[in-house]
């Protein structure tokens, strides 16, 4: 005959009467409770931003991992829209204001969604950020040696 561990029947009932209360609670509150306490992925924007001469900007990042050329910019905030977040990485990074974006690709790439849009810009490019390093125009054949291959491939993908 074998006994049970102590504390084991009372963990047991804990955990029925914990499903029992959870399935009173109404759909739409458990799936706020749900969505509130999972941080299982981030989320980022990047833009294939294309100016008059068909180049494409691409920064220079000091922490970008494994290469340091590619597509700006940056993480969604809590609350904010995608579309919106790439208009505030880009206007905080370099200065320019996004007009239009277009929705070209949402993918996931292990526990991160990364959302991709295109869009056109006119104007000088600067630097205001502390996290590059430079910043450049790029004709779609003449990006950056150190560019991830990835974002190459996506470059002239979308460019053609």
């Amino acid at each position: 005959m074998t006994t049970a561990q102590p504390g084991t029947v009372h963990r047991g009932m804990l955990l029925e009467i914990a499903r029992k209360i959870w399935r009173l609670i109404p759909f739409r509150m458990r799936l706020l409770i749900v969505r509130s306490t999972q941080n299982k992925f981030t989320v980022s924007v990047v833009a294939l931003i294309i100016n008059s001469d068909n180049k494409v900007l691409l920064l220079d990042h000091y922490i970008r991992p494994g290469s340091s050329w590619g597509l700006p910019g940056g993480f969604v905030e809590p609350g904010e829209l995608p579309a919106e977040a790439i208009r505030r990485e880009i206007s905080e990074e370099t200065g320019l204001e996004l007009g239009k974006v277009e929705l070209i690709e949402v993918r996931t790439i292990r526990k991160h969604v990364e959302i991709l849009f295109l869009a056109k810009a006119d104007g000088p490019a600067e630097i205001r950020s502390r996290e590059i390093r430079d910043l450049g125009w790029f004709l779609p054949d003449e990006l950056p040696d150190e560019m991830n291959v990835k974002q190459k491939e996506l470059v002239r993908k979308l460019t053609n």
